[in-house]
Formats: C-alpha cells, sequence, structure tokens
C-alpha cells in the first residue's frame, strides 16, 4: 500500500459491504491513498474496473475506506499478495487474513481522485480530489463517521485533480493540489461564509473558530491567538448514578476536544455560588457531578466554562421556562431534561427515573408514518409487477431524459415508461454521496400513461442514483443522473458572418449538453431563439437573417440554462457578398472550372456554405463542386469544377449565368464583359482612321499573343508548381526505403588502424609511420636511450612538470598539444593505469584552471593535452562496447543513409543529391527522372575459381545516371549477389550496351557527348543512349576489361551532369550545341525530400542513439561509469553544487569528445570511403545528437535553418532519455579501484605489440628537446624533483651521442 510501516501485504474483508463496495475493492483499482499516522489509519480511494489498465476504471463509482493500522499490521502474512482473492502460491499458514474496512467511515461519491488525512484538534479530516476540479473536505465524527462533504475549491477548468494532495510543510492552512499543469495553494477552510458564531460552531470544522473580541470567524494557525468562547456542543448527559433517593446530574462536554489539562466550572449566575467543580483525568474528559438537592430547583441560570491552556470555552443557560417546554427537542436544547414517564420537561436538577431521563436531542421519540406495505414490495423493473389490494399494477421505467444536467437543477426531466396513470403518489429519490441527504421530488406532471416531468433542485457537481417511487413501494432504479458545471465557451468559428445569415457557426467549449437554448441577442430585435446542435465539446447552429438592420452590427450569443444566460461571445455582422462576375475555362473536353469573381471581405466561407449552379442552353443547369478560394488584392476568387460531362467547350460557349447560394443568401452572376476601345476612335479625324486602325489592330494582335503565351507559361508553371508538391507531399506519405536487413559482414577496421584514425585524425602520414615501423621491428634491439626516456616519462611528477611547462610556452600550438598527448596515449599504450592517473591530476589541474572564470566551458574545446587525452583515452577504453553494441546499427545507418541518396538523381560534379538531410547538399535543380531495369552479364571474370558466380544479374539504375554511377551501382549489386568481388575492381571494368545482335560502348564522354554554350561539356548518362524498358528487346550490358587510362576521371568546370550553366538546358537534345532555357525551380519546393530521408532512416538511427545511452545488461561501460563518478566526486569537493555543471562536464566529456567523432567519421571504424555528401548529411545527425545532450531550451522559429527544424520535434524525447541515461549511470554502484584497475591491465594486454611505442617516444623526445631549457629551469624550481633533473640531462646525452653515431 505504499507505506514503510507495512512491510507484508494484507487482505480486505468484504463480505459485510455492499457488493459495488466489494467489486471495487476486490476488482477495481486503489486510485490514492493517505497515511493518517496520528489516528494510526490508512485512507484508501478505490474505484470500480471497467476495461483493462489503468483508463478501464470507473470515474462514476468511487469509494472512501478506511482500515486500521494496527489490524493490517496484525493480520499481515509473509506471502506476497495484492488485493487478489486466489492464492496459487500461498501455503495454507502463509495466506493473509483478511481485514475490514471501518464501515462508518465508508463514502461512495463519483470520481474521486485524490485523499489526504491529517488531525485537527483531535478531529480526523480528509480532502478529496475529484476527477471534475473539485477538493472536497470531509470531517470524521467521534466514531469516524464521515459526514456530507464540503466543497472547498472549485478549478474553474474541471482540469482533473492529480492523485497526491500535499499539505503546506510551513502554513497548515494550506495544501497543495496539482491539476493539469499547475500547482495550486488553497486553503483548508472557508470559514468566511460563517458570518455568526452560532453559525460558525454549527458547521463543527476544527479549521475554523470565532473571535469574540473581534466579533468574527478566523482560520485556526499556530501563529493566531484568540481568547474565545465557543458552544458546548451536549451540555448536561443522562444521570449516571443514583444513592438512595439522591439523583445525580452530570456535566460534560462532547466534541472532538484534547481531553488534556482542563478544568470545568458550574456556576449559578444569580449568586456567583459554584455548583460544582471538576478536573480532567487521564485522557477522559473533565466532568462535575450536581445532587438533585431541593435548594438546587431555584436555580434559573447557570454557567458552564470548560477551561483549556490557550482558550476557553463556555455557555450561559437559561432553566426559567423548562416547566412550560411540551416539545421534546426545544426542551433538549435550552439545557432542560425530558422526563418520558412524565412526558414533560423538568428541570435538569429535579429528579427523574433514570431510565426515562433524556438529555440528548437524538433519543428524542418521533412520530413515523409507516405507508401501506405492497406484497410485492413496490419493485418496478421491466417485466415486473407491483400487486395493490386494487389488483395487478404493472409500472414499467425505461429512460430518463436528460441523463446530464447542470448545477442549476432542471424543471422538465422527463422519465419515460408505461402505466404512469395509475399511481396516485409518484416520487423520485436522487442519491448521491453516500453521507449527504437524499434529495426526494415530488412529479410535477404526470403527462400521459407513458410521460411524466419532474423538476429537479439545484446540487453540486456529481453524479447520483435515481430511483422512482410508487405509492409508497420499493424505489425502483432508473439509472444515473449527472449534475455538471455550467457550459464554458472557448471560441466562436466563423466569427463573421452575412446580414441575410444561414451560415454555419461552431462554438468550442465544454458542458454544452445542458444547454436550454442557444439565442442570439440583437439590440433591435431583441433575443433570437436558433435551433442548435450541441455535442459535449461543440454547438452547430445557423446564423439567423439581420436584413433589417443595418450594415455593420455585433450580436451577442448567449447559452440559456434554466434562468440563467450565460454569455458566450460576440458574433459580427457584415453588408452580403458582392459578386462580380465569372468566367469559364475549359482545359479538357470532360471537366469545367468557372471561377466567381467577388470582392474581397471577411467571411470564412467553407464548402458546406456555398453551393454554386451553372445555367446554359436553354434553362439547363449544372452543378457544380466547390474546390476552393483565393485572395488576391483586388479580388477574392472562387474556384469550382463541373466534372464527367460531354463537350465543355460548347457549355462554357453557352454560359448564361451562375446562381450562388451562400446560406439564405441567393444571387446571380453574368459573366465578365471584355470593355472595346473603338469608341475611342470615333472623335479621330476621318484621314487618320485607317492608320490608327491598322497600328491598334497589330498591337493588339501582338499583346494578344504575347499575352496568350505568358498566360501558357504561367499556367505551365503553375501546373508544375502543384504537381511538384504534391508529388512530394505523397512521396513523404507512401514511399517506402527497402532497407536491405542483411548487409553481409560488417567491415570493422582493425584496432590499430581504428585508433590511429582517431589519434591523428588531420595527420595520415603518421599511421603511415607507426604501421611500417612496426613490420620491420627487431625485438632484440633495444634502444638504450628510448629505455631511459620511458623510465623518465613514468615518473607521474616529472610528466606533469613536461606538460604544463609545453602549455605555457606560446609557439606550442593547439596541433603540437594534439599530437603530443597522441604520442604519449601510444607510448602509454600498454600502462593505461598508469595514463588513467595522469588524466586523473590533468584533469583537476584544468578544473582549477576553469572554477576562476567559467566551469561549465571545461571540455569544450580541444585546447590543452588533457582535453586531447581524454578523448583518447575514451577511444581506447570504449573501443569494446563501440564494436560490440554500437558498431552493427552504426553501420546500419550508413548503408540505408547511402540507399536512399542513390535512389534518386545526384550531381556527379557537385555531389548534391535530392535525397539528403542536408539543405546545402540539397539538388533542386532536379530534372525528370525515371528508372531503368538493366540485365548485366559479366563476361570475363578474372579468377579461375569463379564456378559458381552469378553472373546475370538485374539491377535498378536512373536514367540520369552517369555511366559511372551506372557501373558503381552494378558493382555494388555484384557485391551483394555474390558476396566477394572475385578480382574484379571498379576502375577495369567497362560498359557494353547490346541491342538486338549491336553493341556498344558506354562512356561519360565520347563523340556524342552535347557540347553546350561556353564549350561546357554534358556528361552522357544512360538515357543519352536511349536506353529505356521495352516490352519487345532484350537489353544486356556486357562489363569487360577496360583500358586503365579511362578510369579515375576527375571532372573540371567544363564539364557538367545535372545541374546546368545558368543559360543552358538540354531539353530533348538530338545533336550538338542545343540551346534551351531551365525550367523555373524553387528550392523550398523539395524541402520536403530532406523530411522523407529523414523518414527512411529514423527507425535505424533511434536503434543508433539507444544502443549510445543503453546500459546492457544494466551496466555501463567501465570508462564511462569511472569518468563520470569522478566527475561527481570533483564537483562535490568543489562544492558545486549547480547540477547543469556537472552534466555539462559529462556531456563535453563523453558525446562531444567522442561520440561526435565517432558519427562524423564512419570510416574511423569502418573500411570504407566517406562522401563529401554522406559528411554533410551526417553533421546533421550529429548536430542532432549533441542538442540532445543539450540543457538550453531551442526557441526555434519559422526562420530556423532546416538542419534545426528537421529534429526540433524529436529533441525533447531524446532529451529526456538522456536525463535518464545520465541518471541510470549515478544510480549503478561505484566500480571499485579493483574493479577499474583490472579492466584498464585486461585492456593494456590486448592492446600489446599494437604499435612501434619507439616511434612515439621519439616523436615525444623532439618536444621536450625543442624546449629543453624551460623543462629544465622548471625542474630546478620545483622541490622533490631533482632525481628526475638528473635522469633528464642523462636522456639528453644518451641521445646525442646516437645521433653523432648517426643512429636516428
Amino acid at each position: 500500500l505504499g507505506t514503510q510501516e507495512m512491510t507484508s501485504v494484507v487482505a480486505f474483508d468484504l463480505r459485510n459491504f455492499p457488493v459495488s463496495l466489494q467489486r471495487m475493492m476486490s476488482e477495481g483499482y486503489c486510485i490514492g491513498h493517505s497515511l493518517v499516522e496520528a489516528l494510526d489509519v490508512w485512507a484508501g480511494v478505490f474505484s470500480a474496473a471497467t476495461g483493462e489498465g489503468q483508463e478501464g476504471r470507473s470515474p462514476a463509482t468511487t469509494a472512501l475506506c478506511l482500515f486500521r493500522m494496527s489490524e493490517i499490521q496484525a493480520r499481515a502474512k509473509s506471502c506476497s499478495w495484492d488485493f487478489e482473492l486466489i492464492l496459487p502460491n500461498c501455503k495454507e499458514g502463509d495466506k493473509p487474513e483478511r481485514v475490514q474496512p471501518i464501515a462508518s467511515s465508508t463514502l461512495i461519491h463519483s470520481d474521486l481522485t485524490s485523499v489526504y488525512g491529517t488531525v485537527v484538534m483531535n478531529r480526523t479530516i480528509l480532502f478529496l480530489g475529484t476527477g471534475d476540479g473539485q477538493l472536497l473536505k470531509v470531517i470524521l465524527g467521534e466514531n469516524l463517521t464521515s459526514n456530507c462533504p464540503e466543497v472547498i475549491y472549485e478549478i474553474k477548468e474541471e482540469t482533473p485533480v492529480f492523485y497526491k494532495l500535499v499539505p503546506d510543510p510551513r502554513k497548515n492552512i494550506y495544501i497543495y493540489l496539482t491539476a493539469g499543469k499547475e500547482v495550486r495553494r488553497i486553503r483548508v477552510a472557508n470559514c468566511s461564509k460563517h458570518k455568526s458564531c452560532s453559525e460558525c460552531l454549527t458547521a463543527a470544522d476544527p479549521h475554523c473558530g470565532w473571535c469574540h473580541s473581534l466579533q468574527r470567524y478566523f482560520l485556526n494557525s499556530f501563529s493566531l491567538r484568540c481568547l474565545f468562547k465557543r458552544k458546548i456542543k451536549k451540555n448536561i448527559n443522562t444521570p449516571k448514578s443514583k444513592w438512595g433517593k439522591t439523583y445525580i446530574t452530570t456535566v460534560t462536554m462532547v466534541g472532538s476536544f484534547s481531553p488534556k489539562n482542563s478544568d470545568c466550572t458550574v456556576r449559578n449566575v444569580d449568586t456567583s455560588r459554584v455548583l460544582c467543580q471538576g478536573k480532567s483525568q487521564l485522557n477522559r474528559t473533565c466532568t462535575c457531578n450536581i445532587p438533585t438537592r431541593p435548594i438546587y430547583r431555584d436555580v434559573l441560570m447557570v454557567n458552564v466554562t470548560f477551561s483549556f491552556p490557550s482558550w476557553i470555552l463556555s455557555k450561559r443557560f437559561n432553566l426559567t421556562n423548562c416547566s412550560s417546554l411540551r416539545e421534546c427537542s426545544k426542551c433538549i436544547v435550552t439545557g432542560c431534561a425530558w422526563c418520558n414517564s412524565a412526558r414533560r420537561c423538568i428541570h435538569p436538577f429535579t429528579a427523574c427515573d433514570p431510565s426515562d431521563y433524556q438529555s440528548n436531542q437524538e433519543l428524542c421519540p418521533f412520530a413515523i408514518e409507516k405507508p401501506p406495505k405492497n406484497p410485492e414490495g413496490g419493485r418496478f423493473k421491466e417485466n415486473k409487477s407491483n400487486r395493490t389490494n386494487q389488483g395487478l399494477q404493472v409500472f414499467y421505467i425505461k429512460a430518463i431524459e436528460p441523463q446530464k444536467i447542470s448545477t442549476l437543477g432542471k424543471s422538465n426531466v422527463i422519465v419515460t415508461g408505461a402505466n404512469f396513470t395509475r399511481a396516485s403518489n409518484i416520487t423520485m429519490i436522487l442519491k448521491g454521496t453516500s453521507t449527504c441527504d437524499k434529495d426526494v421530488i415530488q412529479v410535477s406532471h404526470v403527462l400521459n400513461d407513458t410521460h411524466m416531468k419532474f423538476s429537479l433542485p439545484s446540487s453540486r457537481k456529481e453524479m447520483k442514483d435515481v430511483c422512482i417511487q410508487f405509492d409508497g413501494g420499493n424505489c425502483s432504479p432508473v439509472g444515473a443522473l449527472s449534475y455538471i458545471a455550467l457550459p464554458h465557451c472557448s471560441f466562436i468559428f466563423p466569427a463573421t458572418t452575412w446580414m441575410s445569415g444561414g451560415q454555419n457557426i461552431t462554438i468550442v467549449g465544454r458542458n454544452f449538453d445542458v444547454i436550454d437554448n442557444l439565442i442570439i441577442s440583437h439590440e433591435l430585435k431583441g433575443n433570437i431563439n436558433v435551433s442548435e446542435h450541441c455535442m459535449a465539446t461543440f454547438c452547430m447552429f445557423l446564423a439567423p437573417s439581420l436584413k433589417s438592420s443595418k450594415a455593420r452590427t455585433n450580436v451577442a450569443v448567449k447559452l440559456r440554462v434554466q434562468d440563467t444566460y450565460l454569455d458566450c461571445g460576440t458574433l459580427q455582422y457584415l453588408e452580403d457578398p458582392r459578386f462580380t462576375g465569372y468566367r469559364v475555362e475549359s482545359e479538357i473536353d470532360t471537366e469545367l472550372e468557372v471561377k466567381i469573381q467577388k470582392e474581397n471581405d471577411n467571411f470564412n466561407i467553407s464548402k458546406k456554405d456555398i453551393e454554386i449552379t451553372l445555367f446554359h442552353g436553354e434553362n439547363k443547369q449544372l452543378n457544380c463542386s466547390f474546390e476552393n478560394i483565393t485572395r488576391n488584392q483586388d479580388l477574392t476568387t472562387i474556384l469550382c469544377k463541373i466534372q464527367n460531362i460531354r463537350n465543355a467547350n460548347s457549355i462554357a460557349t453557352s454560359s448564361k449565368k451562375v446562381r450562388v447560394r451562400l446560406g439564405n443568401l441567393e444571387l446571380y452572376v453574368e459573366q465578365e464583359s471584355v470593355p472595346s476601345t473603338w469608341y475611342f476612335l470615333i472623335v479621330l479625324p476621318v484621314l487618320l482612321v485607317i492608320v490608327i486602325f491598322a497600328a491598334v489592330g497589330v498591337t493588339r494582335q501582338k499583346s494578344k499573343e504575347l499575352s496568350r503565351k505568358q498566360s501558357q507559361q504561367l499556367e505551365l508553371l503553375e501546373s508544375e508548381l502543384r504537381k511538384e508538391i504534391r508529388d512530394g507531399f505523397a512521396e513523404l506519405q507512401m514511399d517506402k526505403l527497402d532497407v536491405v536487413d542483411s548487409f553481409g559482414t560488417v567491415p570493422f577496421l582493425d584496432y590499430k588502424h581504428f585508433a590511429l584514425r582517431t589519434f591523428f585524425p588531420e595527420s595520415g602520414g603518421f599511421t603511415h609511420i607507426f604501421t611500417e615501423d612496426m613490420h620491420n621491428r627487431d625485438a632484440n634491439d633495444k634502444n638504450e636511450s628510448l629505455t631511459a626516456l620511458d623510465a623518465l616519462i613514468c615518473n607521474k611528477s616529472f610528466l606533469v612538470t613536461v606538460i604544463h611547462t609545453l602549455e605555457k610556452q606560446k609557439n606550442f600550438s593547439v596541433k603540437d598539444r594534439c599530437l603530443f598527448a597522441s604520442f604519449l596515449t601510444i607510448a602509454l599504450q600498454t600502462k593505461l593505469v598508469y595514463l588513467t592517473s595522469i588524466l586523473e591530476v590533468l584533469t583537476r589541474d584544468l578544473m582549477e584552471q576553469s572554477s576562476n572564470m567559467q566551469p561549465k566551458l571545461m571540455l569544450r574545446r580541444t585546447e590543452s593535452v588533457v582535453e586531447k587525452l581524454l578523448t583518447n583515452w575514451m577511444s581506447v577504453c570504449l573501443s569494446g562496447f563501440l564494436r560490440e553494441t554500437v558498431g552493427e546499427p552504426f553501420y546500419l545507418l550508413v548503408t540505408t543513409l547511402n540507399q536512399k541518396i542513390n535512389k534518386g538523381p545526384v550531381d556527379v560534379i557537385t555531389c548534391k543529391a535530392l535525397y539528403t538531410l542536408n539543405e546545402d547538399w540539397l539538388l533542386w535543380q532536379v530534372p525528370e527522372f525515371s528508372t531503368v531495369a538493366l540485365n548485366v552479364v559479366f563476361e570475363k571474370i578474372p579468377e579461375n575459381e569463379s564456378a559458381d558466380v552469378c553472373r546475370n544479374i538485374s539491377v535498378n539504375v536512373l536514367d540520369c545516371d552517369t555511366i559511372g554511377q551506372a557501373k558503381e551501382k552494378i558493382f555494388q549489386a555484384f557485391l551483394s549477389k555474390n558476396g566477394s568481388p572475385y578480382g574484379l575492381q571498379l576502375n577495369e571494368i567497362g560498359l557494353e550496351l547490346q541491342v538486338g545482335t549491336r553493341q556498344k560502348e558506354l562512356l561519360d564522354i565520347d563523340s556524342s557527348s552535347v557540347i553546350l554554350e561556353d564549350g561546357i561539356t554534358k556528361l552522357n548518362t544512360i538515357g543519352h543512349y536511349e536506353v529505356r524498358m521495352r516490352l519487345d528487346l532484350d537489353i544486356y550490358f556486357f562489363l569487360t576489361q577496360l583500358n586503365w587510362m579511362t578510369s579515375n576521371v576527375e571532372y573540371s568546370d567544363d564539364h557538367c551532369h545535372l545541374i546546368l550553366p545558368d543559360s543552358e538546358a538540354f531539353q530533348d537534345v538530338q545533336g550538338k550545341r542545343h540551346r534551351g532555357k531551365h525550367k523555373f525551380k524553387v528550392k523550398e519546393m523539395y524541402l520536403t525530400k530532406l523530411l522523407s530521408t529523414k523518414v527512411a532512416i529514423h527507425s535505424v538511427l533511434e536503434k543508433l542513439f539507444r544502443s549510445i545511452w543503453s546500459l546492457p545488461n544494466s551496466r555501463a561501460p567501465f570508462a564511462i561509469k569511472y569518468f563520470f563518478d569522478f566527475l561527481d566526486a570533483q564537483a562535490e569537493n568543489k562544492k558545486i553544487t549547480d547540477p547543469d555543471v556537472v552534466h555539462i562536464w559529462k556531456t563535453n566529456s563523453l558525446p562531444l569528445r567522442f561520440w561526435v567523432n565517432i558519427l562524423k567519421n564512419p570510416q574511423f571504424v569502418f573500411d570504407i570511403k566517406k562522401t563529401p555528401h554522406i559528411d554533410g548529411c551526417l553533421s546533421v545527425i550529429a548536430q542532432a545528437f549533441m542538442d540532445a545532450f543539450s540543457l538550453t531550451e531551442q526557441q526555434l522559429g519559422k526562420e530556423a535553418p532546416t538542419n534545426k527544424l528537421l529534429y526540433a520535434k524529436d529533441i525533447p524525447t531524446y532529451k529526456e532519455e538522456v536525463k535518464s541515461y545520465y541518471k541510470a549511470i549515478r544510480d549503478l554502484p561505484p566500480l571499485s579501484p579493483l574493479e577499474m584497475e583490472e579492466f584498464l591491465t585486461q585492456e593494456s594486454k590486448k592492446h600489446e605489440n599494437e604499435f612501434n611505442e619507439e616511434v612515439a617516444l621519439t616523436e615525444i623526445y623532439k618536444y621536450i628537446v625543442k624546449y629543453f631549457d624551460e623543462i629544465l629551469n622548471k625542474l630546478e624550481r620545483e622541490r622533490g624533483l631533482e632525481e628526475a633533473q638528473k635522469q633528464l640531462l642523462h636522456v639528453k646525452v644518451l641521445f646525442d651521442e646516437k645521433k653523432k653515431c648517426k643512429w636516428m
């Protein structure tokens, strides 16, 4: 149950509880709980189950149940059990015993979500949250009986209260609740509603009190002190004993007040004589006894006082008129006593038989009118009857409408059924919260035999059970009725309409299913009722006509609920739309486009608002289907289409008018007329008429021709733009990349090449030096000078001093620092334990430098030896993890990305492609292309053992691929098919086309190549040779060996492929030196290709990322765990409390320093070639990877770079995973020094004899000798390095002697 006190799980005994409550607790869910420690009680909120999972809980039936912790702990057993009734795995002696809830405190209420319990002034208070945003307060009585809950707070938005309620730790008058995205602080009581002392005390709320000195309420708080007087709830209890003929009257106090340290006094007001005094005993309320002496009968007024350490409780009783009171209840209230035997009110100090003596109003007798019993009990269900003395009467209840009403109630609730007119007394009983009073409502009107009407009162938000009682019989259940909050409007759309009305208006909000009417309120026409269609969250209606009103007017939209009108916003009416004309266009003979022009306005016209009809010929009509509305600077165009017709051209010419219906508005629009200009020539002289006519005619002709061409070009451009955008959208939704799951063996590089490429990413020459010297190394040849230098480097103090001295030299560049760190890593490759200790010392020293400025900048750049040393150390220690866990998904990502890029056109000159992740590498000048399936035959295989080689393969290429690109795709297909190149090399094979019996060699450049203007040669493509997929012709390509002179051509600026020169294009070229114009292209049209590429690799990319920040077998790699714990320890030592600093340190040391380097350089890990295009795409992926580790929230706008926008939605998810990854590593048990040392020792043994350490030592000595004087001076100034100084001088002598002998 979520408490530390309960070490075992127990069962609950539900046999004595209602079936619904049993179902909730045995088959339902425990939604929230609270432990009331002061009372030793556990409170839980339970919900009935309606389906699978937590979403299957029923908000309609929830309950609050209390259990005594002492009973739970006493009956707990060792067998694990969680609210189940079947114990298949429990032994008989270990089965938990059932625990019963406290029956008196059980409270059933709809949609409870949370509970918090506490004890205030010896009274138990329970706060309950609900799913509709209410905070309820329940005060338990003396025997833990629940009262009717009080609503102390309601959330206007009705968001559910979270399952946890938390009290204010400092001010006990507040409680915190969480709802939606907010945490709210709420007062624990609404004491301000109490206007008088009696009203305040009657509420019995221990949080509220009455201050007599201020004559006002106050909220009980430890900081507020007020000496107040309080009425006694029950002043005189029943006589406790009798001695002879003398009776004893006991005065005490009944209520939830602490009984400790209290005094009580009863005093005669007239004489100030003390009648009795008392003092509280251990854990008992103070009492005092008054004997029934005759002298006390004259006491007419007494004052009873209970004194506590910080407050006084008192009440004055007037006993003057006891004998005149005739009712028991009034008698008891005044302080008198009721004697049952004499049936009269008596003085409390007067003798009466103790069995008849009553001083408690609840024990007063009262009359009960019992209705005549019905033989069948008055139970009415389907096919059930209710027998009466007059005969057989069948009352049938079908339904109640509506099933939801507002908290204001409803005056016309209809119940349907049968035989209603046969009953003389019909009542409806509403039962809501189990501890609240029922509502009993008499029927308002029996309409007929099947319908009757009730008027339901107002109530708070909750669900109530409804039953109908006929003629005093049993109550027949009808179902549930929900009281919900008043409707709330969010917005109206559209908010502007036309005067004629009829437009579809939608109101969005909540609780619209309880409104009675929707009203339009106009200043002249008053309230207009409109018919509406309302659901819970929206309401739709047709705007009424306001034709006779002024041109512009605003009307108020109101909702009527009972007699309450709720404002819902305003609706603006404007003048009706004005149409200027229309024109009909026919692109094909079966379709017409009708474009209707209207003046610009502020109306939002939708398809369901408008109806267009075209009239043509002799009153023939055609319905035009609405397409869209386009708004220009001057006019708005409504486009509609008429499809599936014949003779579209003749219909267009015979069209007469168009009818437009907008709601209630109906207009006829005439066709646009072209104004003539001939009348301007009438005023000209007759002699100039012919000349001007000719000039105007020629000009008009040329203008029409030019206008027609421009119109055609614009329409062609518009058509192309539409096609490109639609194709891009369709591809994004439908295109799938066939990723090859089986890509063969991953071509991992061996450790030596991986390490050298990581250590020296920009110095390829060192790789050759290390590998070549290693092959020629003589194990017996031991260099004395290098051995001495190696021993000197193993002196930690010396090495740290040398590094610090070198870094202080101005000409010791960043490149030198990185090289020195890499040489040092290779020299100490077999001494990783020592290298790790050096790394720790240098990192601490770097922290000391960074702490004086900004610690968040530490390890961000590679500007020191330790930063490069950390990169190398991570590479060495994580090489195994990279190969075993991350390598395969990383290679799959690169392979998938290559597949997607090669699926579309790639410009061989610039390497730009249609499919990419980087906008800078996007080929937006894309030509039209298609896929061509080639049958390829490999004629010559160099190796003799090639009998099993598949020589015939089918390859898909693009008709815009160059011959070289086609050869690469064919070669890759051969490798995928056969798994080995069998001696073939790409630069040694050629491509020949066979059509029928003719064969032709295909080349990127030959005599048929097209030479554009400015002498630029266009590379030949598959389409250039007119290779197409044909059904009547077999096409074969033969791969043969070529002269090496034809391969490895580097094309200059005098060549082009897909991106043509600005003044040149290539369209339908049949020969040389043909010119053309580029098709109009917009780069932004093809940005969807970025998203298409992202979608294609998304699953592979997420698999890669999660393999990086995963913990295999719940264990982090030793290096990561060790270094992260080291950073945490350093932050703690330096008293850095900002968690962001440690997060940034970890991010700079692992993702930034190692993983980004790997993600951007797959050639470091695999034996592959990285193209510039792949490099650009991996840069985008690496940026997204680093954004996932960033703590800053990116504020991206529409103008942000696409490289950032591409993964903007994914970054928040990745950030949460990264935080969980860091937390999981931090929560792992720390590594012992022995475990880390063992790991480093094993890694050192793995890499023995991988490198020639002598080469690294030689390079290190070059730096030492270059700055020898500075290093020697530093050693002289440092204490404890005298021996290292001597060894350094000795090493220099050995190297100088070796140099003289020309050993170097």
